[in-house]
């Protein structure tokens, strides 16, 4: 069945056209409403002048990550104070049905937000709530969480604990960052293959809200305990059964060489599986969050001197991980916030690529926010890619200098810079730390601001609308080996696409975070319809 789309504003990623045709979920032709209504067809969509683009490409989320939280106590919504996100804990708390499996958890607690005081919450605001019920509310950044005097009894953290290498435990606060985090894995309630199926199907439909048809995802890590394999088959059945609703290219997140050797020996490799579900790259996780002071910085913090956080590897783990992969023949994404984390992923990176050249690799670093001149030349040198969030500077604009001091924001979230050299950079959201709002991105990413109108951080550094669009289009498809077919407005290429209300080269450009997503498609078929007109 060849259905026309006619009468828009369609933006092909090479320029623009009126119309085009869609058959068995690929773009089948483009062109003038003349050229296209004039041609064979079955059905036809008038698109009312509306923009058209290819569906947005979240090139790093945690999408099943995201499924879970929007289960959870969503304190992003309540957190302008500490007062007010208690208060909306208690009434969470009240709304649930309590038994011994009960577990309480929130997220997106952020402690800069707080205006009645400035400071992270504390085991004693928790238990001045509940003592007896497991609580953990986990930072925006997913880097630090704060937990009652329950869940430190049943992990057995006490003052006397030491936390694990890459990790802090502050028993007298509980607050535990990092690798400490994960002691908690194995006292976590477990959703068994249904329960990920309900949070992936629940985090693809909030996707498709905003735009999105793909998701480059790290879904292993949240929980440690179920194998890969059962989040795998999760995601193949919703596959299979036609609920999976976001295309997922899976960055298979490892933090032992012995369990991402049977990963590979099981024939797990970067580009297996479909055109819906496909291993992607080894995901490492290399330091923590600015927002938290964990990220690894080569000084210390400038508001915080004692500081200077910590990487999440040694050295010798990281090279092996890093250069078992790169013989396999997998592609490579490490989270690298901080400059010393950065140094040390560059320098692995460096090894393996010696060690096992290869011409087209598309290692990459996620986030690469704080950085030097030294280390973009590097960077160049290596080929990387760059998995960028320009959302982060909704938040990042009103501390980056206060972390890091002048000297090192100066060189720091230097996209721009690193795309005019020949790297190709891609966006996204890194959800749950932020909403997957592509537009919000888009916008950041031009006006170099946050939403409040807070900046410009480093003005020079902004993308053209064009590059921002595609950012999230044909780079993040890049991102992935997917650009011949994924990305674009083309004849042959997937009939992923999105229908705006208002067009972003045309708006204002501190306006696009207000165009509203009106009609979502994947492979050609309508997963998401705005109830306003179209």
């Amino acid at each position: 069945m060849k259905t026309a789309y006619y009468n828009g504003k369609i933006y092909t990623g090479d320029g623009f056209v009126q119309a085009f045709i869609v058959q068995d979920g690929q773009f089948y032709k483009t062109g003038t409403d003349e050229e296209i209504l004039n041609c064979e067809i079955d059905d036809k969509v008038d698109l009312n002048g509306r923009f058209v683009c290819a569906g947005f490409n979240d090139s790093h989320m945690h999408l099943l990550n995201y499924g879970q939280s929007l289960l959870m106590a969503k304190l992003n919504e309540h957190t302008s104070s500490l007062k007010e996100m208690l208060e909306y804990l208690k009434g969470f708390i009240a709304s649930k049905e309590i038994n011994e499996k009960t577990w309480i958890a929130g997220r997106g607690w952020n402690q800069d937000y707080f205006s009645d005081v400035k400071r992270m919450p504390s085991k004693k605001d928790l238990d001045a709530i509940n003592k007896d019920i497991p609580i953990v509310l986990t930072r925006a950044c997913g880097h630090v969480c704060v937990v009652n005097s329950r869940i430190l009894e049943m992990a057995g953290i006490d003052e006397n604990t030491k936390a694990p290498e890459g990790g802090s435990i502050d028993f007298e606060n509980g607050i535990l960052c990092d690798n400490a985090i994960e002691v908690l894995q194995k006292f976590k309630p477990l959703p068994d293959k249904e329960g990920l199926k309900e949070m992936i199907k629940s985090g693809a439909k909030a996707l498709n809200s905003f735009g999105i048809t793909s998701s480059q995802s790290d879904d292993y890590c949240v929980f440690r305990e179920i194998p890969y394999e059962t989040v795998n088959q999760a995601y193949r059945e919703l596959e299979e059964s036609g609920e999976l609703t976001v295309r997922v290219y899976e960055q298979s997140n490892f933090d032992k060489t012995e369990e991402l050797q049977k990963f590979i020996d099981a024939g797990n490799v970067t580009g297996v599986g479909t055109k819906m579900f496909k291993i992607g790259p080894l995901k490492m996780l290399g330091d923590g969050s600015l927002g938290g002071r964990t990220a690894h910085l080569s000084r210390p913090y400038n508001d915080d001197p004692s500081q200077i956080g910590f990487n999440l590897f040694p050295d010798e783990v990281m090279n092996a991980m890093i250069d078992l992969a790169n013989r396999n023949g997998m592609q490579v994404a490490v989270h690298a916030i901080g400059d010393a984390c950065l140094d040390q992923v560059l320098n692995a990176f460096d090894n393996a690529l010696k060690n096992h050249p290869r011409d087209d690799h598309r290692h990459g670093i996620v986030h690469c926010q704080i950085s030097r001149a030294d280390q973009l030349e590097r960077m160049e040198k290596l080929k990387l890619h760059i998995y960028a969030q320009s959302i982060f500077l909704d938040y990042d604009n009103h501390i980056v200098e206060q972390r890091v001091g002048k000297q090192l924001a100066s060189t720091s979230y230097n996209w721009k810079t690193l795309m005019d050299n020949g790297l190709t950079v891609s966006n996204g959201s890194d959800a749950p730390v932020e909403i997957p709002d592509a537009l919000k991105g888009i916008e950041c990413a031009i006006t170099r601001t946050s939403i409040d109108g807070t900046g410009p951080y480093l003005p020079d550094q902004a993308f053209s609308i064009k590059e921002a669009i595609d950012s999230f289009t044909i780079n993040s498809a890049r991102a992935s080996f997917e650009e011949d077919y994924k990305g674009l407005i083309k004849e042959g290429y997937l009939a992923d696409f999105v229908v705006l209300d208002q067009d972003p080269f045309e708006i204002d450009r501190y306006s696009i975070h207000k165009i509203k997503v009106l009609r979502t498609y994947l492979n050609g078929r309508c997963v998401y319809e705005n109830n306003g007109p179209f």
